[in-house]
């Protein structure tokens, strides 16, 4: 219900982790206990929750910066840092019951200050909050009401699943006030975040490996391991190499290709676990270098270029789903457009000419190690643009940071045609999954849309079912704007992606989430 939406009981495994903390390994076990080794595809970005944009920065992130809402197995949110939470009879304000005997792991103690003081800074309008969503612009004011309470005083009532999800999500975690202060580098950039996880961030060496070490005084349930090492590594064959040896106990997309021996190897598991990431090929609307790029009926030319099908069955070794609209259909607010971009070379080629694009150039770039065979799928994309008479200089490629420094800038600062993305919104909800068409707000450097889209139509669509508190109504008023989206052809829709991971046989505890987050917080030995 609208007006009184109830914080839900915390779950049955939240209980368990408020219950305290887990048995001390004993000596028998603690060598096998010490280390969990992660590998990833990708450099982490950045280690301020405020900032990130990235899937795996999320995951590491999550582990030792927590939010006052969580999501759980099943995509629902639940409560987390908050237990509770209660919106006013006039839907102007939200108040939030806290979790007491929280401590941050510094020694400040987690109370309503504290999660005053992480909202002014994300609210802040001179600080730049990319996935802080239509929260950010909503709220007028927050209230340190007592030590367990803070309220939300809103500028315009916000739908409750919007409200409550976004506070689910990375970008809302609750850093530790001491490192935050205003006036200091640390508010507008954090690089050492300090939370109130199961893990404490310890290092980072840029280009080779993360560490985190385990909280020994965290208020719920202690992780097995004491350290959980991120180990940066691009190639994936290299990726499965070191889970196959047992150099690492886990990996992130392994080699599509080798998923049928690898599910035939004794020594290491496979989970193809659900996810709500959409990958597309970004363009450039506002190209001034490339100015047909701004002409909708070439953008969808290109859309029918790409032989999505055949990608996915041939690179992609079936580890996707062909596009059928801008977002994942297990999110909330989902419809399947009814003009679909089937493959027509030859409609493309005719669109391009009656746009007087037949000698369209491009040029376009993609990312390796970020995405399911990314860099080979972009390849295909573009030798299927090459087909239809399109000049494609590229795709070239570069590491995640540098590719992240690429694409999310100004208009002006652009300096590509096209390139590869997939976003995966943190609650499966489509107002996270479409605030790249939010408005002019979304486009860097404050926001994600990186394809400088921006249609009125659609931004008066998102912000009414933002506000909606009707359920149906909000998921037509979505439907209608994908309709549009769809049509404007921002982006070449490509494919949602499942979410391999490979991790070893003598580990268990390994999980994932249906927004696109592995759980490794709780893995342990199997001899334990």
């Amino acid at each position: 219900m609208r007006r009184q939406l109830l914080g839900l009981i915390v779950v049955a495994t939240t209980v368990l982790a408020a219950c305290g903390s887990a048995a001390v390994p004993t000596a028998k076990t603690s060598r096998q206990t010490s280390v969990l080794t992660v590998g990833i595809g990708t450099d982490v970005d950045t280690l301020d929750p405020m900032h990130q944009t990235t899937a795996v920065v999320e995951n590491i992130l999550g582990m030792v910066v927590e939010s006052l809402a969580t999501v759980d197995q099943n995509g629902k949110v639940q409560p987390n840092l908050a237990t509770t939470w209660q919106e006013a009879a006039d839907s102007m304000s939200w108040t939030f019951t806290l979790r007491t005997s929280v401590e941050f792991t510094d020694g400040a103690p987690f109370d309503a200050t504290a999660v005053k003081a992480n909202l002014d800074r994300l609210f802040d309008p001179k600080n730049v909050c990319p996935l802080c969503g239509v929260l950010a612009k909503s709220v007028k004011s927050v209230d340190a009401v007592d030590p367990s309470h803070v309220r939300l005083n809103m500028t315009q009532p916000l739908a409750g699943d919007v409200v409550v999800g976004l506070l689910s999500t990375q970008a809302y975690g609750i850093l530790s006030p001491r490192t935050i202060q205003p006036g200091t580098p640390a508010y507008t950039k954090q690089d050492k975040p300090v939370g109130t996880g199961p893990y404490v961030y310890r290092e980072r060496v840029p280009g080779d490996h993360l560490t985190l070490v385990r909280n020994e005084d965290y208020w719920g349930r202690r992780p097995i391991y004491t350290q959980q090492v991120f180990k940066v590594v691009p190639n994936d064959a290299t990726r499965e190499a070191l889970v196959r040896s047992g150099q690492a106990q886990m990996i992130t997309l392994p080699p599509i290709s080798d998923l049928p021996s690898l599910r035939q190897d004794p020594t290491v598991k496979v989970l193809l676990g659900p996810s709500d990431r959409s990958i597309f090929i970004a363009i450039n609307t506002v190209d001034k270098q490339q100015p047909l790029l701004q002409n909708a009926q070439v953008r969808q030319a290109l859309n029918f270029a790409i032989n999505r099908d055949a990608i996915v069955k041939s690179t992609l070794f079936g580890a996707a789903d062909p596009a059928t609209s801008t977002l994942a259909s297990t999110l909330f607010g989902y419809c399947q457009v009814p003009n679909q971009y089937a493959y027509d070379p030859d409609l493309a080629r005719s669109m391009l000419q009656k746009a007087n694009a037949s000698n369209l150039s491009v040029t376009m770039v993609a990312p390796t190690g970020r995405y399911i065979q990314d860099f080979q799928a972009a390849q295909n994309v573009a030798n299927d643009l090459r087909v239809v008479g399109v000049t494609v200089n590229g795709p070239s490629t570069m590491d995640w940071p540098s590719y992240v420094g690429t694409v999310d800038v100004a208009p002006a600062k652009a300096t590509v045609d096209l390139h590869m993305l997939g976003y995966a919104p943190g609650f499966l909800d489509a107002s996270q999954a479409m605030q790249q068409m939010f408005d002019a707000s979304a486009i860097p450097p404050k926001g994600l849309a990186t394809a400088y889209y921006d249609n009125a139509n659609v931004s008066a669509l998102l912000q009414k079912a933002a506000l909606e508190p009707n359920r149906d109504a909000r998921a037509q008023e979505y439907c209608d704007a994908q309709k549009q989206v769809w049509n404007d052809a921002p982006w070449i829709f490509l494919w949602v992606q499942k979410n391999p991971i490979v991790y070893s046989a003598q580990v268990t505890g390994i999980g994932a989430l249906p927004n696109e987050m592995f759980n490794t917080v709780y893995a342990q030995p199997v001899s334990v």
